[in-house]
């Protein structure tokens, strides 16, 4: 133990039931009684110097979820008005909010930021932005609509599959979702960029789409199995805002 800094300290000699001795240091006009109590108090765990509060609600993680949630609006806006320069800030912002989507969940998982308005509110600005951004290229005729019916089905149903099993645990994000994401990400920019990106466009699109369904049929898979492992109010590993 590191010898405290200023000046007045003083130092008790106490003895425990191994009879080494210990040195604490003691706070002037403090007792020796006051010293040994506090001893015992962390020994039956009753300190608080280790406890590590619970994350906050307003925090760094949640506000990037909030304005993800906010952009979705004015992305729509933009993209709804026409003309290639609104066409270009229409992607702007939708990449602006995509980012977020990836930095919220690594700050969350990094600095304990996790909390349940996370959990909520980081899928529901998910499905809002995508959402939004296939359902508005579909009704202005760019995107054929059985696709945007295909991605949205598949992501409301891994939304219903989390509340299903969420008494049992928490089904960490794979490999293969995140590779749907940015393979959703990257076809929906193509889609709003205006240029002679039409093979492109449908070649990651397509590629999109098997992902989206691949990772929605595994997950339906890893559901069932966690459900069948862990009995009800269990928990199972898996970290994570979303799958």
């Amino acid at each position: 133990m590191s010898e405290p800094e200023g000046r007045g300290a003083a130092w008790t000699e106490e003895r425990g039931t191994s009879d080494e001795g210990r040195r604490r240091p003691q706070a002037p006009g403090r007792r020796a009684g006051d010293a040994a109590g506090d001893t015992a108090a962390e020994q039956c765990g009753l300190g608080t110097a280790g406890a590590v509060p619970p994350p906050g609600l307003i925090n760094i993680a949640n506000a990037l979820t909030a304005l993800r949630l906010g952009l979705v609006p004015v992305f729509v806006v933009l993209l709804v008005s026409g003309g290639d320069v609104l066409r270009i800030a229409a992607c702007v912002t939708f990449g602006i909010a995509s980012a977020t989507d990836f930095l919220d969940g690594e700050l969350a998982r990094r600095r304990s930021l996790i909390t349940d308005f996370g959990k909520i509110a980081d899928p529901i600005a998910d499905k809002a932005l995508t959402g939004s951004a296939l359902v508005v290229l579909s009704s202005l005729g760019e995107l054929p609509w059985w696709v945007t019916a295909v991605i949205l089905f598949r992501e409301l149903a891994v939304t219903g599959l989390r509340f299903w099993v969420i008494s049992h645990g928490v089904i960490a994000a794979s490999r293969g979702g995140k590779l749907k994401t940015l393979l959703q990400v990257i076809a929906i920019a193509l889609y709003i960029l205006p240029g002679p990106f039409r093979i492109v466009r449908e070649v990651v699109m397509a590629a999109a789409l098997i992902v989206t369904v691949v990772t929605g049929a595994d997950y339906v898979a890893r559901a069932a199995r966690l459900r069948r492992a862990v009995p009800h109010g269990g928990s199972a590993a898996g970290v994570g805002r979303t799958p």
